[in-house]
């Protein structure tokens, strides 16, 4: 998948690109019937994320490499990438908790030692994405402030987060507006590792499950390894580019031998 120009504009001005129905049904049903249980988990038990899932399953694998999430970051970083971090964020019906407002490049930078904002993140949801549960919302043009100050959060959330406070947001806000893209399964969302983001709880009987896949380019790899191996990738071989049919193939495949 090629961006246009119109496309990188829209990327250089506001930080994020939005492509609906990127995966049809069959291949994010693929991904769901094969979907691997929870790592981390909400205070209440309910679960929250699951980590390197693309290091023990086909499926997420032909995920990861796949040609139309590859191939737009490859144009935008001129070079390779790898998988700096893959995990499935599963805000459950009625207990899926918050996520802070933060830029995700804050905590690659402080906790692994990325030198440079050249990573990207790639979501794709696996439900669909409504206003009601729980839709990530972004802050247009926040990721040309650079790098904000941040404090680290391990009270809020079952997961620690470097998190913006409510000045800088209120701010931000005011300057470019609040979006809160929403679209069935198989949308992607592509946004900078700058961009101020969150997400509220989801209290509706709606699930929302979305994988987040982070690609970095290789010349930009982690410096250092505070994290588990399974949070912060410490391969970073470049990803060679499954054929655009790969994953369906594979969930066509899986259909018939599970029939």
């Amino acid at each position: 998948m090629t961006l246009s120009p119109a496309e990188l504009k829209q990327f250089d001005e506001l930080g994020y690109l939005f492509f609906p129905n990127c995966f049809n049904k069959e291949e994010i049903e693929a991904i769901l019937k094969l979907d691997r249980q929870e790592i981390w988990r909400e205070k209440s038990g309910a679960p929250r994320t699951a980590f390197a899932a693309h290091t023990f399953n086909e499926t997420f694998r032909l995920l990861a490499s796949h040609p139309r999430l590859i191939e737009p970051l490859q144009q935008l970083f001129g070079e390779d990438v790898y998988v700096h971090q893959f995990k499935i964020n599963a805000k459950a019906a009625f207990e899926g908790d918050v996520w802070q407002w933060h830029q995700d490049y804050g905590t690659w930078a402080r906790d692994d030692g990325m030198p440079e904002p050249r990573a990207m993140n790639i979501a794709v949801f696996l439900d669909e994405v409504m206003p009601i549960n729980g839709a990530l919302m972004l802050i247009p043009k926040s990721h040309r402030q650079g790098v904000l100050a941040a404090g680290h959060d391990e009270l809020t959330t079952s997961y620690p987060l470097w998190t913006l406070d409510k000045e800088t947001v209120t701010r931000l806000a005011a300057e470019g507006g609040i979006v809160a893209p929403t679209g069935k399964a198989g949308s992607v969302l592509m946004f900078h590792g700058n961009l101020v983001h969150a997400s509220p709880p989801n209290i509706t009987p709606y699930p929302r499950k979305i994988v987040y896949l982070t690609l970095c380019a290789v010349s930009n790899h982690i410096t250092k390894f505070t994290r588990p191996e399974w949070i912060a990738h410490r391969d970073f071989t470049p990803l060679a580019p499954v054929a655009d049919d790969a994953l369906l193939a594979y969930a066509r495949a899986h259909k018939v031998a599970a029939e």
